[in-house]
């Protein structure tokens, strides 16, 4: 049961009552009545803003309008009592009896509790980790990783059609520059001496082991070579192994996406182009110049023409570049093709988890996809704060670029997937998240892990000792669901 609907609708026939009865003028509009927790746990367990919000319309004041509701509502079975606060409100406490049929659905149950058809089998595309294919998944990862793998799974339970998808970033820049660390670390196989890594260059041990399965592969075929023949070869194989790299990292943290989207093939088949051309026959893009930025930098800004798109029409803070001066297309292009094609597989809801440090994408995308779609699509972006890992009171910092970083799966080798995601969970994802290595590990009670984990043991070990004690006691679910739950009346029983 939904107690959140269910109660709702008991106070829509409460109003229609009153209606009937002409208490209140028939006709009121119900939509904006909501029933929720109040925000402090002790004014009870729900709560309602219906007299609130119609007490205006039904020409009554709150307080004489919540008296009638409550009188009516307190007539229920599920009810225990109710009260008037504020504004309005009406803070309602739930009936003992009403608490033990909610234990005994949920044993009923077991994990099929809390599935609902909310969803009605709507698609939606959730987009998360896509981290840049350029090494193995370091541990901040791991935080969007888990959040969008925790919100597909309560969407899917919640009764929509879910897909889960991962967006390779595979026609940049840097897939260039690891391609050519590659090529170094290729030809140290072979016995040219590295002193050091060039400056960006990826110095990652991982390029090691690549580059020898590519000697295996292939030889010393591509030691003369110029670079425009290897660059390409390399750049695959590079990508290829990362990718399988960082599905087998997902894998260890119980992640696993249906479908793998290629930004790289995507733009060879022409897909930006056809955005950008769709962009112009609407009239939406134009050729200019954008002012430099005031106080802070844009990584897309240039004082040279460009192709821009008016996003500006469509609640953006300034009109963005779709192609450069040079006639390549900006990251911003690549992404509304990619959103585009999303929409055209049928997915009108989408959701992307994106770092803290994307969050002035989000006005453009947003643009983008109301463009694009003619407002039929939509998007929901959900910010992640990266994690600061910590050891010995000291931050860890995570670079792929400069080599120092913390690989997931060393974590998940330290502490287990369980206590990974756990942890990923216990902070809203919009805060930031000191992840203590020392302290996961710790039995305290400043371990939140051992903390669940001890209370689960607890429970257990309370059962085990009442079978002792009691001969010939059964706790199956049968016994559980048919059991005196009424007989527990001690406020640290209900707790």
């Amino acid at each position: 049961v939904n107690y959140f609907s269910y109660l709702r609708q008991k106070i829509l026939e409460i109003l229609l009552k009153l209606e009937k009865d002409e208490v209140i003028p028939k006709g009121l509009d119900h939509s904006h009545i909501t029933v929720e927790f109040p925000r402090d746990p002790k004014h009870g367990d729900l709560s309602t803003n219906a007299a609130m919000v119609l007490a205006k319309p039904a020409k009554l004041k709150p307080s004489d309008l919540a008296g009638l509701i409550i009188e009516h509502l307190t007539l229920l079975p599920e009810v225990k009592d109710a009260d008037a606060a504020g504004p309005g409100f009406i803070n309602i406490r739930l009936s003992s009896n009403f608490w033990w049929d909610r234990l005994r659905e949920i044993v009923a149950d077991g994990t099929n509790y809390g599935n609902s058809d909310i969803g009605r089998g709507i698609p939606v595309n959730i987009e998360y980790v896509s981290a840049n294919p350029t090494g193995p998944l370091h541990v901040g990862h791991a935080r969007g990783a888990v959040i969008g793998d925790a919100l597909a799974s309560i969407l899917s339970k919640a009764g929509y059609n879910v897909t889960k998808e991962y967006y390779i970033n595979d026609a940049g820049t840097q897939v260039d520059v690891l391609s050519r660390s590659l090529y170094l670390r290729y030809q140290e196989c072979h016995g040219a001496k590295i002193e050091e890594m060039p400056d960006g260059f990826y110095p990652g041990s991982y390029l090691i082991d690549i580059a020898k399965l590519l000697k295996e592969k292939d030889g010393d075929k591509w030691m003369s070579a110029s670079e425009n023949e290897w660059l390409a070869p390399f750049r695959k194989f590079a990508i290829d192994a990362m990718m399988d790299l960082i599905r087998e990292d997902l894998d260890l943290l119980g992640v696993r996406h249906d479908h793998f989207s290629s930004e790289r093939k995507m733009v060879e088949k022409g897909r930006v182009n056809e955005v950008v051309k769709y962009l112009e026959g609407q009239g939406l893009t134009y050729t200019g110049i954008l002012e430099a930025p005031k106080g802070k930098k844009l990584d897309d800004w240039e004082e040279r023409p460009q192709t821009l798109f008016r996003s500006t029409q469509f609640g953006d803070d300034i009109d963005r570049p779709v192609k450069k001066s040079d006639g390549n297309w900006t990251y911003f292009a690549s992404d509304m093709a990619y959103h585009l094609d999303k929409f055209k597989r049928g997915f009108f809801e989408m959701i992307d988890i994106m770092g803290a440090d994307h969050g002035g994408y989000i006005k453009r995308m947003d643009a983008a996809v109301s463009a694009l779609t003619q407002g039929q699509g939509s998007l929901d972006v959900k910010l992640c704060h990266m994690v600061n890992l910590m050891e010995n009171g000291k931050s860890i910092k995570m670079s792929k670029r400069s080599g120092a970083f913390t690989k997931l799966r060393d974590v998940l080798d330290l502490v287990g997937k369980d206590v990974v995601r756990f942890i990923m969970l216990t902070r809203k994802n919009d805060a930031p998240l000191d992840f203590d290595l020392r302290k996961v590990m710790e039995k305290s009670r400043d371990n939140p892990v051992y903390y669940v984990q001890y209370s689960h043991a607890r429970c257990h070990s309370v059962l085990r000792h009442a079978k002792e004690v009691f001969d010939n006691l059964e706790l199956t679910s049968d016994a559980i669901e048919k059991a005196p739950l009424d007989l527990l009346n001690d406020s640290a029983e209900l707790l």
